[in-house]
């Protein structure tokens, strides 16, 4: 069960702090204190959605058909793969994070971006709902695994949003996105070779 949770966390927590659009939308509301928490609460929400929904429903298909299941498993593997090489190639040159200098807007202005920001992203459906729930859909408790993926949502934006501001001079600095994105890189590779492992040592041993 701890096996389970932790490779969800791991696998999640990875997909999550890659710097993408969302990412940088809750960076920058945290850093001018402009509705954050509510900001942060609708992307986590979103994200928990999305992962039961993807570990159940491709849980299911794929359970009772071995042939998605290996599909699924190497596509898995060779996205993942890219992602990381994506991260390496992002440490090569990076650049800090700057706030946006915008008027302050309306508390409905800022939660219907949040919701087009998260839901609007094609990136949001493939981590969690098929990459996501293609991996809990592996493990012997897909619902732990899903939670523990969860978890890693709860903790990245409750940082983003209430540490952003306080971490304002750290985060402008290019070494910091060098680190995350060497620390997104490999987490990407461990959890691509947790993922193809099972299917190398059947083949192995055959």
């Amino acid at each position: 069960m701890f096996s389970s949770y932790i490779h969800g966390l791991v696998a999640a927590a990875g997909l999550i702090m890659a710097i993408g659009a969302q990412n940088a939308f809750v960076l920058a509301q945290g850093l001018r204190r402009e509705h954050h928490i509510s900001v942060a609460l609708i992307c986590m929400s979103c994200d928990a959605v999305l992962i039961l929904a993807g570990t159940f429903g491709l849980a299911a298909l794929l359970q009772t058909h071995p042939l998605a299941m290996e599909i699924t498993r190497w596509g898995g593997v060779l996205f993942l793969t890219v992602y990381a090489l994506q991260a390496l190639w992002r440490s090569v040159s990076p650049r800090g994070l700057e706030a946006m200098r915008a008027p302050a807007r309306s508390r409905h202005a800022v939660l219907l971006t949040t919701l087009a920001v998260t839901l609007l992203n094609p990136h949001v459906y493939l981590d969690t709902m098929v990459l996501i729930g293609s991996l809990a859909a592996q493990h012997r408790l897909p619902l732990v695994f899903a939670l523990g993926a969860t978890t890693a949502s709860i903790l990245w934006f409750t940082l983003l949003a209430l540490g952003s501001a306080r971490m304002a001079p750290v985060l402008k600095r290019p070494l910091t996105w060098r680190c995350i994105d060497l620390a997104v890189a490999a987490m990407m590779l461990t959890v691509a070779w947790s993922l193809a492992k099972p299917a190398l040592q059947t083949l192995w041993q055959a």
